[in-house]
């Protein structure tokens, strides 16, 4: 018989795409997805583990899921993703709740974990995380304007602090031909704005050959029909000449680069597990905006890191203000259990939030001064909707990747649908977000 089934995502733009490759698993099935969890047989918790703090969200989660559980609301609590294949057994030992948990290797396994809690049966599935990576279709669960479009599995690069490469397995590239009929197939489907998504794309295609691929893979993308590509995210050592001209030249990649440095000081790049110095990401970004005049730099940076004293986080607050980079996620340094950074001295967790924060205040100041440079300027922003609270339209432009960045809000005379691109006017700013209005073809200002 058909089990009516809740979904829920956590964490990153790859979990979503399990998700959706779990929510495709059920239905052909003949199972029934449903939005809200009361009333369900069975919720799904597709969890993140990267971070404790990611593990701590999704235990709540499934608290909240348990009490509708003990009120009849629910039948039964399935969890999957990273923070099971981190804690294995440990989750329905510790959340007596969850009925079947899945690895990230189990992700196909889905149907049958359903099938089994309905029975009454406990399911553990743990999965090769090394085995090649899942082909199997999607429901979409994004807008239907944008899709992330995965093209990798796993990671390489074992930096002292992370967790991911236990979690996920060895890196491991989906075929070319594979991602390409993907991508054909979200084209036909209407998706306007393609977000390349993998924990390192750069380094695609180089478990095949050793050579990278990625630019081959971007070229074929911008002959589909799609009106933005979105590149996350993009590490500095594995960008060569060939991918920025591509990126350059391409004019549906957008000008924005995810290029995570995590912090500038060579030493502790040295203990992060880093490839690359200081210099070398200087001269990187030196010529990322010599060759893509307006690119728009977002990056990931981590405070309080084994080894980071007061001159370490000084030279890093200094780096931003020489580099400007628009955006940054700024986390205080988390001790993984599992990592080797984890057995090094650091600094104490206050100290790291204090430190994060004057990060975030030097961001804001950067982003205020932008938005200041950016007054008069039209651009072209994909309209996501009205919003009802400011009474005005959202969008997005080239610089604000979706659920990442801020938006822009703009009012027009008429209706605009969500899904179509238009051109906007910067007026002012809002909380930091840009505020305009509509342009019209032909209309003053337009360029």
């Amino acid at each position: 018989m058909p089990y009516k089934i809740h979904f829920v995502s956590l964490g990153c733009a790859k979990n979503v795409v399990n998700c959706e490759q779990m929510m495709a698993r059920c239905q052909a099935a003949g199972h029934i997805l449903q939005d809200a969890p009361e009333g369900a047989d069975v919720a799904v918790v597709n969890t993140c583990g990267f971070l404790e703090s990611a593990s701590e969200e999704a235990i709540e989660h499934i608290l909240r899921l348990g009490k509708l559980k003990e009120a009849g609301e629910l039948r039964k609590i399935l969890v999957s993703g990273c923070m099971t294949e981190r804690y294995g057994e440990d989750v329905p030992t510790e959340l007596p709740e969850v009925d079947g948990i899945l690895g990230t290797g189990s992700f196909q396994d889905i149907v049958l974990a359903v099938e089994a809690v309905m029975e009454g049966i406990h399911p553990r599935y743990f999965g090769d995380i090394n085995a090649p990576v899942d082909e199997f279709g999607r429901v979409l669960t994004t807008p239907d304007h944008y899709a992330y479009l995965r093209i990798a599995e796993g990671c390489d690069n074992w930096c002292a602090f992370c967790i991911i490469p236990k979690l996920r397995g060895k890196y491991r590239s989906r075929p070319m031909e594979s991602v390409l009929a993907e991508a054909r197939a979200l084209a036909a489907r209407g998706v306007k704005e393609l977000i390349v998504v993998a924990q390192d794309i750069t380094r695609y295609g180089t478990d095949w050959d050793g050579q990278r691929h990625l630019a081959d893979l971007l070229e074929e993308l911008c002959k589909l029909d799609f009106h933005w590509i979105r590149l996350h995210y993009l590490y500095p050592d594995q960008m060569d000449d060939r991918l920025i001209d591509v990126i350059a030249r391409e004019e549906k990649i957008l000008k924005y680069l995810d290029i995570p440095l995590q912090h500038c000081n060579d030493g502790i790049l040295r203990k992060m597990n880093r490839r690359g110095d200081k210099a070398y990401i200087e001269n990187l970004l030196d010529t990322l905006r010599e060759k893509i005049p307006g690119v728009v730099l977002r990056t990931s940076l981590i405070t309080g890191l084994p080894g980071e004293g007061e001159a370490e986080f000084e030279e890093l607050c200094q780096f931003l203000w020489d580099q400007r980079m628009l955006r940054a996620g700024v986390f205080p340094y988390s001790p993984e259990e599992g990592t080797p950074a984890a057995k090094m001295d650091r600094v104490d967790t206050s100290e790291a939030e204090r430190r994060a924060e004057l990060v975030v205040d030097i961001q804001s100041r950067i982003m205020d001064q932008w938005n200041e440079d950016m007054q008069g300027e039209v651009v072209e922003v994909l309209c996501e909707g009205f919003d009802g609270q400011s009474m005005s339209y959202v969008g997005r432009s080239w610089a604000e990747s979706p659920d990442i960045d801020g938006r822009i809000y703009f009012t027009a005379d008429g209706e605009v649908e969500a899904g179509t691109f238009v051109r906007v006017r910067i007026t002012g700013a809002m909380d930091g977000e840009l505020t305009g209005e509509l342009v019209l073809p032909g209309g003053q200002g337009e360029t």
